[in-house]
């Protein structure tokens, strides 16, 4: 009997001649880019001969690459259906994955009920603790972090980004304390989470007041203790311009017009493998198929 190749390299091969790029590759078959270019290099070892050329970041299929998905794309594409038919209903699948509770309460929970009406086997268990990095493939399965990059050990893929605002009190803002102008923050304390330290600094340094102090700087857990402590009036909040935007409290106002890009995005992440399991991989594409619509 004939050997095959590794069924992984032919949708890696057939996934990149489709989408152009390894990056897009990647990111469709949950992968990362080195991951999926060992795949494609271990396949044109197998068959013998070059199946893309090289482009700076493009891959553009060689004459023998063209001719070679045209046989076996087919085929692939079935082998995935056939997959998926014997794979019937989910039974009990559950996925346990952590978020930053704000994140959890303004974007997660509104649209958990379109995963439900898609899966409705698949049980979804939200933590909110920290460390979620940490405790993947241990107490995790997966998590969206907030993070300017995410350890390479892991798989991950970019979800969002935000602009950093200066939030505060409504009503302070209606009182003779109103903060009037950039230079009344030194007078003012500075609200921020944790897991976000440095949205001040880069908000300053964008309008053009890299020196500028305030009185204190304060540091929260929880982005809801962040805009509840802002809501009270006990200082100016450096959250995103979103987390104001989806909140419904009408304490909150945004101070100033001027924005700046946060230095921290949003990510899932999980252990490289851990897609390979259906629950990750159904939640995992439903994510950030449900986000590309939203924006």
């Amino acid at each position: 009997m004939l050997r095959l190749p590794p069924v992984g390299g032919m949708q890696a091969f057939v996934h990149t001649a489709r989408l152009g790029s390894v990056k897009a590759a990647a990111e469709s078959l949950a992968l990362s880019s080195p991951a999926l270019t060992r795949r494609i290099q271990a396949l044109e070892e197998f068959v013998g001969v070059r199946l893309f050329e090289r482009h700076h970041n493009a891959m553009q299929l060689s004459p023998e690459g063209a001719s070679f998905l045209t046989e076996i794309a087919p085929h692939v594409d079935a082998l995935a259906a056939a997959v998926e038919r014997i794979s019937g209903p989910l039974k009990g699948m559950r996925i346990r994955i952590s978020v930053p509770s704000l994140f959890a309460s303004q974007r997660l929970m509104p649209i958990l009920p379109s995963l439900r009406d898609r899966h409705p086997n698949l049980q979804v268990a939200v933590d909110t603790a920290a460390n979620r990095i940490a405790r993947l493939g241990d107490e995790l399965d997966a998590a969206i972090v907030v993070a300017s990059s995410v350890d390479q050990r892991f798989y991950s893929r970019f979800l969002d980004e935000g602009w950093v605002a200066a939030i505060g009190s409504r009503a302070l803002q209606e009182s003779s304390r109103r903060i009037r102008k950039v230079s009344d923050l030194k007078k003012s304390t500075i609200l921020l989470h944790r897991d976000m330290p440095a949205n001040f600094d880069a908000w300053r340094k964008a309008i053009g007041f890299p020196d500028l102090e305030p009185r204190e700087i304060s540091y929260f857990d929880s982005g809801q203790l962040v805009l509840e402590a802002a809501a009270q009036g006990l200082g100016v909040a450096f959250m995103l311009e979103s987390h104001l935007v989806s909140s419904t409290d009408e304490r909150l106002v945004q101070l100033f017009d001027e924005t700046a890009k946060s230095p921290y995005s949003y990510w899932f992440a999980c252990e490289e493998g851990a897609l390979s399991r259906r629950s990750v991989r159904l939640f995992h594409d439903w994510l950030f198929e449900t986000f590309t619509k939203q924006t």
